[in-house]
Parts: C-alpha cells; sequence; structure tokens
C-alpha cells in the first residue's frame, strides 16, 4: 500500500516499497511551476535526501497531455504575488541591483542543484517543453510515452534559449538541442527521435508507463543504497568533470560507497547462486 507523508498544494506525493512518485499536479495549467511548485518541488527534494524509506523516486505529470510545460506565463513569476507564495528571495526573477543577482529556476527544480543524488528517473507522460528540461537535465534516465513530445518555445517568444538546452546539451548531439532550441514552437521531437538520439532510454505505450518505471525503479531499489549513491555521484562527475578529473575521484567514490554490510550482502547474493530474473532492452 502506497504511503503519503508529504503534503503539497501543487505536487503529489506517495511511495511505496522503497520508491517514492512524484507527480506534478496542476493539469489544468498543463503542469507548468507557478513559485508555488517551485517551493513544493525544492522541499520535496531537500527532505527526500534525509528520508532513508525512499532509496529511488519516480518524477511524472498528472493528467495526459503534459509532463511540464516550463514557467507558468499567466503568473507573473518575480512579481509581489508570486513572491508571497512562498519563495521569497528565492523567487524567480527577483529584483538585484545588477541582472547577475537574476534567481534561475533550476535552482529549486533541479534535484541536483537541491544535492539530491538518490537516482531519479522521469516518466514523461506528454509534452515537455521550456522549463520542463530544469528536472529532465538533472535525472538519471528518461522513460516516455509514445505520445511524448520536446520542445523550447524560448526563441519563438523572443528570449533566449540558454539555461534548460545547457542542461540538456549533456543528454543529446550537439546538432539536436541546437535544431530544438532554435526552431522553437515550430518543431517537436518525437518520443521515437529522443530514443534514436539517446535522450530517452525507452519508449512504451501511454498505459505501460507507469510499470515502466514501476519496474526500472524497483530494481534499482532493490540494490545496496551506498553503492547505488556512490555510483550516481561517480557518473554525474564524468559529466560535469574532464575524463582524468573524474578518473582521479574514482577510488574517492568507490570508498565512499562501498562499506562492509553491502558487499557481504552482494558476496551473499553471489554464493547463494540465486539469478536475476532480468529482461533484455
Amino acid at each position: 500500500m502506497a504511503t503519503k507523508i508529504f503534503d503539497y498544494d501543487t505536487i503529489a506525493y506517495e511511495e511505496k516499497d522503497g520508491v517514492a512518485w512524484v507527480t506534478l499536479n496542476r493539469p489544468d495549467r498543463m503542469n507548468a511551476f507557478n513559485a508555488l511548485m517551485q517551493s513544493e518541488v525544492k522541499d520535496c527534494w531537500r527532505k527526500l535526501r534525509g528520508h532513508d524509506d525512499v532509496r529511488v523516486i519516480v518524477l511524472t505529470g498528472a493528467g495526459e497531455k503534459a509532463f511540464c510545460t516550463g514557467i507558468d506565463r499567466t503568473e507573473q513569476m518575480g512579481s509581489e504575488a508570486s513572491e508571497e507564495s512562498a519563495l521569497g528571495d528565492d523567487a524567480t526573477g527577483s529584483p538585484g541591483s545588477t541582472p547577475f543577482s537574476f534567481n534561475d529556476p533550476g535552482d529549486n527544480l533541479g534535484p541536483k542543484s537541491c544535492d539530491l543524488w538518490k537516482p531519479v528517473i522521469a516518466a514523461v507522460n506528454g509534452i515537455a517543453c521550456g522549463g520542463a528540461f530544469y528536472m529532465l537535465g538533472e535525472v538519471e534516465f528518461i522513460i516516455a510515452a509514445q505520445e511524448a513530445t520536446f520542445f523550447d518555445p524560448h526563441v519563438t517568444y523572443g528570449m533566449t534559449a540558454a539555461f534548460e538546452p545547457i542542461q540538456m546539451a549533456g543528454r543529446m548531439p550537439f546538432g539536436e538541442i541546437m535544431r530544438l532550441s532554435l526552431l522553437g514552437n515550430h518543431e517537436r521531437l518525437s518520443a521515437q527521435r529522443a530514443y534514436e538520439v539517446g535522450l530517452v532510454s525507452e519508449v512504451v505505450p501511454r498505459d505501460q508507463l507507469h510499470s515502466a518505471a514501476e519496474w526500472a525503479a524497483q530494481a534499482i531499489a532493490s540494490q545496496p543504497p551506498l553503492a547505488v549513491q556512490g555510483t550516481v555521484r561517480a557518473l554525474w562527475a564524468a559529466r560535469e568533470m574532464s575524463y582524468r578529473q573524474a578518473l582521479s575521484l574514482g577510488y574517492a567514490f568507490v570508498a565512499l560507497g562501498t562499506d562492509a554490510e553491502s558487499l557481504a550482502e552482494g558476496q551473499k547474493l553471489f554464493e547463494s547462486g540465486a539469478r536475476i530474473d532480468w529482461k533484455l532492452r
């Protein structure tokens, strides 16, 4: 039975068998994020850091139309009304004495930006565009429904596309993220094409999205959490550092992410002769 321990207005939260399900829950606004959602997502990521009952998180969107369509343009982010909704000095676009004081939504929405190093799987159920990439850029991998689409509308509305495509640049070939960014609303990337270029790891029928994400999450959650989180940290270091820099930290990640208990657990599994019922992807 699923347990609900965090109570929010703009996201739904449940957990079961070591897996937390975090659902962006503004389907009437295509799950666009306002200041309150930013605050609640940030709070959820930060709380999950120390919540040991949860080993893996699945992030998805409510409804069938959209995963997330980015910032809610009907609510003026950084306005007085927006800032009163909980973020205060962290509100997006909050004023400063120079442009260098600008607050970016990614600081609130990205799990890695919030120092959460438990694996996060995105289950993309529909449209994912613009600010959705703040979250998708910081998950471990993406599973998409066949109907899912990806695009970035910034340039169409006269805005430079910067933070979001920079997030995605490590997940897609340069030409693909450049094309997606420059074509704006004129073209959308299908789930199949996203799979072909490596953005998405698996494409499934919509009615199988939940079960596909659940299978992967439970498989990861069944393994020693220290080794899992050490692996997450090591691979993100490999993405963010040079090859030699990341390798030089390899011993540190192995030492931090391996302990006598997890080694003993693994050895016991090996010596038992038990074999995991694996699937071929």
